[in-house]
């Protein structure tokens, strides 16, 4: 999606435009149905009463798919643990132990807030970066913002990034070192990182809990299914996380079940395993324990034909999440159910289809991230948010009445401006005498949060990912050098078929087939394109040129160009082209197509403040038919549509019948508005509450069949649903399935390969979930810059070439901190570019068909194929390391002190040089 500066009709980025344009080649079926639907669910007990335990969501693997249904649709890769806390847990991860600078005010409605601000990854990754965090008493926001070395960065420019403008008290900065520990504990509050679960064992024909409860001992089948999960520890003197079990006195057992899963530290309430009272038939020791877990795993024996669990049986008004397990010994395979309260927001991984499991160590894999992601949807719903956000607004008061008396003592303004402050992790070796003071006051700051830090991670609760279980695999966004040392800056692209129509400024447009073969020019550099598309099934390339007046929209068709290119005809210019233009266009700054190419093509060109609605007469021509090169003559313009500014976004809607219900969503001033094609009709679609808007996508999707947008603005991005009404007139409401989440970066460009959304910042790849907007994984790419997303993704970056497949087990030497997770790494950066030293960009390539998880159908023969005699394989850039397929304690509590210890050595070694620089990504 292209952005626009209204004012002056100048393209912004080319990276804008985005996926949006052909993402219904890309985003699969959107739909819900894959996380479950809700059912009311009642069951009886053993006198015949009802039991209603309410509205659960059914994850059963295969609601409603039609019988072409592939099984496996949802593959392996899809299953990741949602906002990883080496991800979220920033002030741990990148503020405690370090220089930073830490703020205290009050908003306008008189509610204290703190403000945090560390210059991170400087003389590191070369991707030096603001990282700021803001507590209030709704939640906690993070963003990234840029470096400059010559741009001022103040307070008040951070806050107002993060859309917070107006004070009560302005902020003020806090010098006392111990805040760093009231900080961690407000961080603390987005919850644990160690979980709890129940494991119920109910015994085939069991259909109330107390039968449940009341198993002794479990079966074989079930013991084996224990075995899997984790490994059987003593209580008694048991060092590392307890889960509210006894470890002294062996009042709520003498055994359970423990692991560690990348990083998280698992315990288990075995059902079979608490203490058994034979006078009790309620077994309440048991249900005191399993009734207060968020998630419990039923493991039910019998086979598929027998009565089935419900939730309905508990008695719990605290578990919302019932795993149910079977084990079929006939094919050794495990079957997985689940329900989740209805007020869980929706959380992966889908199940598959059936979900049926024979790879033992993957469903072991699977449960447990859907387990972990379960306790974390939970903690969203309104009963647990509301305790959370009335915890942290008491932390957040408390704390702010605790520093009232210092506040009134420090002057105010002297450190208002970030950039009169050090920002730098490395505390200078030679302090001028002047400035004495202030290094022993750093000096001490970093010692105290040095010393918290370590203190965290030796009990257990630090953020990290010290360890890591699970099976080897290689995650999806995994780029491939596509092609290196490229010389030139890519002002657009597209793909065509596996190779790339790459455009420049100072080359034209040239063809790359990777490393295979040199580029090869089309058009000279008289042909300045802006924006294009190639479209294989309609024979057509469409390009935006030049800019201002000289603006105009070219066709071409895709076979001459084939052609000319296999005769090795002259280089195209802007002359050559005088009959591939259209004429009414003159002036365009922005265009987009629609997504759906089985219907009939459509473009809609803004010029200013206009809209031109074009379309192609004969959709199935073919060149041959025609008999002509240019195919100008087969479109037509249909009507011009007047908007009251130029819009800076653009995206066609499909309507569901294609007869007047076809929408413009278009993007201008504050707001996003949908036009009628047919009428001109213009609907407010949303508002965009802030002072400074910077538009980036308008991305259509379509929830089992019924269109939504995703806006994309800022750091935030909603999704809308567009409900179709009276055939013409769309139908804007809340809906249940809105929802909007925040990019911890603002994004450049917005990619959709579902189940994912990707944000290209100018210095990472974020990527999310495009059903809940959960994070799942944060790449640094230095001077990254998307050039083409329809297909296969291409980005351009100065990340070096990693020669050697980086593919080892997991490093614990003096390497790699404790604060340093090196579960994902990235390659390593080199030193920065010295003066006059050029910067060394390549192009990469992300698989299209490995994010979304199926073949995509397009043609896979290049325009160059008759060239290539051999193509080497590519070059992986980032692989992830491969992780140990075994699930046994892999680290004991002595190992982790053992690396505690050493993380001191680290930390503590040398007075003058407090931080390590980081050598792998985290």
């Amino acid at each position: 999606m292209s952005s626009v500066d209204p004012s002056s009709n100048k393209l912004l980025t080319f990276n804008q435009r985005s996926a949006s344009e052909d993402l219904g080649c890309r985003r699969g079926d959107f739909s819900r149905k894959h996380y479950g639907s809700v059912e009311l669910l009642i069951s009886s007990d053993a006198d015949g009463a009802i039991q209603r335990a309410g509205r659960f969501r059914v994850e059963n693997g295969s609601s409603d798919e039609t019988l072409d249904y592939t099984p496996g649709t949802w593959r392996r890769t899809d299953v990741h643990l949602e906002n990883p806390e080496y991800h979220t847990r920033w002030f741990f991860k990148y503020f405690l132990g370090k220089v930073h600078q830490n703020y205290v005010g009050t908003d306008a409605e008189k509610n204290p807030f703190y403000l945090s601000v560390v210059l991170s990854d400087q003389n590191n990754q070369r991707v030096p970066q603001y990282r700021a965090i803001l507590w209030r008493k709704t939640g906690t926001l993070k963003i990234s913002l840029p470096y400059s070395p010559t741009k001022t960065l103040s307070v008040k420019s951070i806050l107002s990034a993060m859309n917070m403008d107006r004070f009560e008290k302005g902020p003020r900065e806090i010098l006392n070192p111990e805040i760093q520990k009231d900080l961690l504990v407000l961080e603390e509050q987005e919850g644990s990182v160690n979980f709890k679960f129940g494991v119920l064992y109910a015994k085939d024909g069991q259909l109330t809990d107390d039968e449940m409860f009341s198993n002794e001992t479990g079966s074989e089948n079930f013991d084996k299914f224990l075995s899997l999960l984790g490994d059987t520890i003593t209580l008694q003197g048991w060092a590392g996380y307890r889960g509210g079990l006894d470890t002294k006195n062996d009042t709520t057992g003498i055994k359970s079940i423990y692991t560690v899963y990348q990083g998280h530290e698992l315990m288990f309430h075995v059902s079979t395993m608490l203490p058994y009272s034979k006078e009790n038939k309620q077994q309440v020791e048991r249900k005191r324990h399993i009734g207060n877990d968020i998630v419990t795993i039923v493991f039910q024996e019998g086979d598929d034909a027998s009565s089935s669990f419900k939730p309905s049986m508990i008695r719990s008004h605290f578990t919302h999440i019932f795993a149910l397990v079977r084990y079929n010994s006939q094919n050794d395979s495990y079957r997985l159910k689940i329900f989740s309260e209805e007020s869980v927001p929706l959380f992966g991984p889908p199940l598959p289809s059936p979900p049926v499991f024979t790879d033992h160590q993957e469903f072991r894999d699977f449960l447990l991230v859907k387990l972990i992601n379960g306790e974390k949807a939970t903690l969203e719903t309104p009963t647990f948010a509301q305790k959370r956000q009335r915890t942290l607004d008491m932390l957040i008061r408390s704390l702010y009445q605790d520093l009232m008396p210092d506040l009134h003592k420090v002057p105010f303004s002297p450190q208002n401006m970030l950039n009169r402050r050090s920002f730098s992790d490395v505390l200078p070796e030679s302090p001028k005498s002047a400035r004495k003071k202030e290094e022993a006051r750093q000096a001490e700051f970093v010692r105290i949060g040095q010393a918290l830090k370590l203190k965290t991670i030796v009990r257990g609760d630090a953020p990290t990912s010290l360890v890591t279980t699970g099976l080897c695999r290689k995650e999806p966004w995994e780029s491939q050098l596509f092609c290196s040392t490229f010389p030139y800056d890519i002002v657009c692209a597209d793909s065509w078929g596996q190779s790339v129509l790459v455009a420049t400024d100072a080359a034209g447009v040239m063809l790359l087939d990777g490393e295979s073969l040199p580029p090869v020019h089309m058009f000279d550099r008289t042909m300045v394109v802006k924006q294009m598309h190639v479209l294989e099934p309609q024979d057509l390339l469409i390009t935006r040129t030049d800019k201002g007046k000289d603006a105009r929209l070219y066709v071409f068709r895709l076979s001459t160009i084939k052609k000319g290119l296999e005769e090795r005809q002259l280089i195209r210019g802007k002359c050559d082209s005088r009959e591939n233009k259209l004429e009414k266009t003159k002036g365009c700054h922005l265009y987009s197509i629609n997504t759906h190419h089985g219907s009939e093509l459509r473009i809609v060109a803004a010029i200013r403040n206009k809209l031109l609605l074009i379309t192609r007469k004969h959709p199935r021509f073919s060149a041959v038919a025609t008999g002509a090169d240019s195919p100008v003559e087969e479109f037509q313009y249909i009507r011009e549509i007047c908007l009251c500014d130029p819009p800076v976004v653009m995206s066609l809607v499909d309507g569901p019948t294609g007869e007047n219900d076809n929408m413009i969503c278009v993007a201008y001033k504050h707001q996003f508005d949908l036009i009628n094609e047919s009428t001109g009709d213009a609907y407010r679609l949303h508002h965009a509450e802030a002072n400074r808007v910077n538009f980036v996508a308008a991305i259509d999707v379509y929830e089992d069949g019924e269109a939504g947008l995703l806006l994309c603005y800022n750091y935030i991005c909603y999704y809308k649903k567009v409900c179709p009404f009276n055939g013409s007139t769309p139908m804007i409401q809340s809906n249940t399935s809105d929802f909007h989440f925040s990019w911890n970066q603002m994004p450049n460009a917005i990619v959709c390969a579902f189940p994912y959304i990707l944000a290209f910042t100018t210095d990472s790849i974020e990527i999310r979930l495009v059903v809940n907007g959960n994070l799942v994984y944060t790449a640094v790419v230095p001077e990254l810059q998307l050039a083409a997303s329809r297909s296969d993704i291409y980005f351009v970056s100065s990340a070096p070439v990693s020669s050697a497949s980086n593919c080892s087990s997991r490093d614990t030497s003096s390497q790699s901190s404790p604060q340093t997770p090196t579960g994902y790494e990235m390659p390593m950066f080199p030193s920065p570019l010295g003066d006059g030293e050029a910067t060394c960009k390549h192009i990469f390539k992300i698989p299209l068909c490995n994010l979304v998880g199926r073949s995509i159908e397009r043609p896979l023969k290049s325009p160059l194929v008759n060239k290539v005699l051999t193509t080497p394989a590519p070059t992986m850039v980032a692989p992830a390391p491969l992780i140990s397929a075994t699930h046994s304690l892999s680290l004991s509590r002595m190992e982790i002190k053992e690396i505690a210890s050493r993380t001191r050595k680290e930390l503590l070694g040398k007075r003058k040089n407090y931080f390590a620089p980081y050598r792998k990504f985290n």
